[in-house]
């Protein structure tokens, strides 16, 4: 006992012999306590997606030892650097554990309420994401009582048994720059390295076109700070500056001609999809009742399948997508080129509205640099209208009777586009009661209690929804300006945790067929125009627009009105020919059928396509 003391709590007068014994200890149980943190990320990302087996997955980790080695490695150097920062055990234990566990139980519960991983990018929606966590339950299982339990251990074994830390400022500043730089190498050299991550491939287990599948298949932490790829804008593969601006200017933009310069209403709905898609729902009368009215207006209109590239969250994806054509982007940090710089350069009216808060998702500041000239907000006009908080339950006849109202004043001053996104039937959903009607039970169905309760409750927001819609459809007509109306879905809604609402419905989530993609990631659009836009433009907007990605819906209102557009839509239209689907999972939709390669003049198109797009939002200046 008397040497076990000796050894761990080593005292400058020791002999050699201990001094060694205590540097041996204290470095195996440093680098033992950092291991152990960065195991436990391990299983909280095994047993996050719940399609998977979590046993199974959490082993297959321990069979690719480069695949464990960038989960263990952050960890053990941040235990090394904090404690050589303050000379604590007990400190530098916590200062790899709380980052380290802070990552894996955000990731955990972000893929069990949305099934879609913590990226680097979401530490940018800090406050948004704590306003959505909110309205989420929070599972506290098992496995979050476990981590608590070793985290506690851990403090405790720190504390009692490795109580003595490194003398002399010289070594301990030596050993923290040392533990830095480690870090630093590590993160450029190896966490960053994409062909390393391709070496990780883990794919025995999961269906490799899925992202959070991808992600859980490599642990946690390690795909996390592989994300930090993408915090900051990064060029397409082969991209030129002077090739894609030579390439643009061969797409010379057109006006609008003035005997087509109708109006344009656009409104994305939130979470809106039509379940009567999902073959269990189809043959549920009160569920078809529902949506009846939306199949009416759909007749009236050109219609078809949005082809998202998000599920359950992530909302705009879509709207962006919508308004500048980009099949993918950044963070918007100042004035970028767009469709809505266009319509305005054409002397259009640019406006439009969200009833909830003007920094969700930073819209206040990138609705500007997108080029709207006024957007309504909670904080200038809906905060007297309605409460954000019940504006999710409560708000579709109110957005339209305001947009409708606008419109009417607006367009008297000459054509307008507005665009608005609304807010009800934002997730989740009550999943314990059915607050309201119950269009499906478990006697009539043969569906668990859940299942009913979830779709219950968002049935009831959806007919509201649909009823609004209507409604201002009708006001619309009733307008002797030419107005075409654009309505579409941002993504599917949330279903439970673990998408339980879904397979409690069989939906199939298998992306790499056209059905399970479908089931995933499509939305309804349609594109109704009133009798004055019909004789205008001389359509009679009706008829299947086809299923495309959302960068193309903004094409298919052009082709429909009879305008050319920016230049940069010729080449959309290019592309839109040759795969209506670009996904950003690098997915393509040809012939039927989801494929992941194009022959060699179609890759080289969709490439063109990609770096115009990150020309046009890095480099080009937006539209007057």
């Amino acid at each position: 006992m008397k040497i076990l003391l000796q050894i761990l709590r080593f005292s400058p007068g020791a002999a050699p012999k201990y001094k060694t014994a205590h540097h041996v200890w204290l470095a195996l149980s440093l680098a033992g306590l950092g291991c152990c943190v960065g195991v436990l990320s391990l299983l909280f990302s095994a047993a996050a997606y719940g399609k998977l087996p979590g046993k199974a997955l959490f082993r297959s980790y321990f069979h690719s030892p480069l695949l464990l080695l960038l989960n263990l490695l952050a960890p053990v150097l941040l235990v090394w650097l904090f404690y050589f920062l303050t000379r604590r055990a007990w400190a530098g234990f916590l200062g790899g554990a709380l980052p380290t566990m802070g990552v894996a139980l955000a990731n955990y519960f972000k893929i069990r309420l949305r099934s879609d991983p913590l990226l680097a990018t979401d530490l940018r929606l800090a406050a948004e994401a704590g306003d959505i966590v909110g309205n989420y339950q929070l599972d506290l299982n098992w496995l979050v009582w476990l981590a608590l339990g070793c985290l506690g251990a851990g403090l405790l074994f720190a504390v009692l048994l490795m109580p003595n830390g490194l003398r002399g400022w010289k070594n301990r500043v030596f050993g923290a720059a040392s533990c830095g730089a480690l870090l630093g190498v590590a993160f450029v050299s190896l966490f960053l390295n994409p062909q390393i991550y391709q070496k990780t491939a883990n794919n025995s287990l999961i269906n490799p076109w899925s992202d959070v599948e991808v992600f859980v298949s490599k642990g946690c932490l390690y795909p996390f700070l592989y994300s930090f790829r993408d915090m900051f804008p990064t060029p397409p593969e082969g991209y030129d500056e002077q090739e894609t601006a030579a390439l643009l200017a061969r797409y010379p933009d057109s006006g609008i001609p003035e005997d087509k310069r109708v109006s344009v209403m656009g409104i994305m709905l939130e979470a809106f999809c039509d379940l009567t898609d999902f073959p269990a729902l189809a043959g549920q009368e009160a569920v078809a009742q529902v949506y009846r009215p939306w199949h009416e207006l759909e007749a009236q209109s050109v219609s078809g399948d949005l082809l998202t590239n998000i599920f359950a969250g992530g909302t705009v994806d879509s709207e962006w997508g919508f308004l500048t054509g980009y099949s993918q982007h950044d963070e918007f940090r100042k004035d970028t080129d767009s469709y809505v710089w266009y319509l305005r350069g054409q002397g259009y009216q640019t406006f439009g509205s969200h009833p909830g808060y003007g920094w969700f998702y930073n819209r206040q500041n990138v609705n500007q640099y997108l080029g709207f000239e006024e957007y309504w907000f909670t904080e200038n006009h809906y905060g007297d209208l309605v409460d954000p908080t019940a504006a999710i339950y409560n708000s579709d006849h109110l957005l339209v009777r305001e947009l409708l109202a606008q419109l009417e004043e607006r367009i008297q001053e000459g054509p307008c586009f507005s665009f608005s996104v609304s807010y009800q039937n934002h997730g989740p959903y009550e999943w314990t009661y059915t607050a309201g009607e119950a269009y499906l039970t478990p006697a009539a169905t043969g569906f668990d209690e859940e299942t009913c309760h979830v779709w219950n409750n968002y049935l009831k927001g959806i007919s509201d929804t649909i009823g609004a819609m209507t409604e201002l459809a009708r006001g619309l007509e009733e307008l002797e300006e030419p107005v075409v109306l654009v309505l579409f879905g941002d993504h599917k809604p949330w279903g439970g945790n673990g998408n339980s609402a879904y397979a409690g419905i069989g939906a199939d989530f298998d992306i790499s067929t056209p059905e399970g993609f479908y089931d995933y990631y499509s939305t309804p659009y349609l594109i109704w125009a009133n009798s004055a836009a019909k004789e205008a433009l001389g359509s009679p907007f009706v008829g299947d627009g086809g299923d495309f990605s959302p960068c193309f819906l903004m094409t298919e209102v052009f082709d429909l009105c009879g305008w050319q557009g920016p230049g940069f839509m010729e080449l959309s239209r290019q592309v839109r020919a040759v795969t209506p689907l670009v996904h950003s999972q690098g997915l393509f939709l040809q012939n039927g059928g989801i494929v992941n390669d194009l022959d060699g003049e179609q890759e080289a198109l969709v490439r063109s396509f990609l770096s115009a797009q990150y020309y046009r939002e890095n480099q080009a200046d937006p539209m007057p």
